[in-house]
């Protein structure tokens, strides 16, 4: 398998695919509608607008949904200047409740693709079937591996030398959709959860907006 080799960071050894090598799309073409979601502090979601706005991913971040008030997240939307919505899920009554309020809030503005960016609530087969082949979630493991909650922690229990994160559509089975692209960092022996955790979200941040272009390449919605 072919590597991307980066010397400004000694985290990444390997992205799987490699990124477009052919021009960005016409800055006049149709920019993806992006909705995101985000449960805590939303460094994916600002590093999801810093690639819309630097002309790295062809599109605009049309809402953020978050279901905490007051979470890093909500914050980092009012100083980029973002519309945001809070949908706290405590005040729903179920699960689909909550998935039907944000089909609401994502079909008001005409999103093209969802990303989860750190939303830490299940999602039923309601939103899903929504946005068919449309919501993308990014996760700190190399998938099928560590799929859940905690997968760093869950990589450091099994003493694996290798991890990484993975951006892939939804589907019912958590973590179980379709792979878009992944990025492998090495596991050191003196990590913490800490550090390891930070070294892979800094390749989530890189890793995200690809991830994203990706799925709406496969989509035909971008650059249109």
């Amino acid at each position: 398998m072919p590597a991307l080799h980066d010397t400004s960071d000694a985290g990444l050894s390997i992205q799987w695919p490699l990124p477009p090598h052919d021009p960005e799309e016409s800055p006049n073409g149709q920019a993806v509608r992006l909705g995101v979601m985000a449960s805590g502090n939303g460094s994916n979601f600002e590093a999801l607008v810093t690639a819309c706005r630097e002309g790295r991913l062809h599109g605009e971040v049309s809402l953020l949904v978050v279901n905490k008030p007051q979470c890093g997240a909500l914050q980092r939307a009012e100083r980029l200047g973002v519309p945001c919505l809070l949908l706290d899920h405590r005040l729903h009554d179920s699960r689909e409740s909550l998935d039907h309020a944000l089909i609401t809030a994502f079909r008001q503005v005409r999103a093209d693709l969802v990303v989860m960016a750190g939303w830490m609530r299940i999602v039923t087969p309601t939103l899903i079937a929504a946005f068919p082949n449309r919501l993308v979630n990014i996760h700190p493991s190399l998938l099928p591996s560590f799929r859940g909650i905690d997968a760093v922690g869950q990589a450091l229990a099994a003493g694996v030398t290798l991890s990484g994160c993975s951006v892939h559509l939804v589907s019912e089975e958590v973590d179980a959709g379709r792979i878009l692209v992944q990025a492998a960092v090495p596991v050191l022996a003196s990590d913490s959860r800490e550090r390891l955790a930070a070294r892979i979200q800094r390749q989530e941040h890189r890793l995200l907006p690809l991830g994203v272009r990706l799925a709406a390449r496969a989509l035909g919605i971008e650059g249109q």
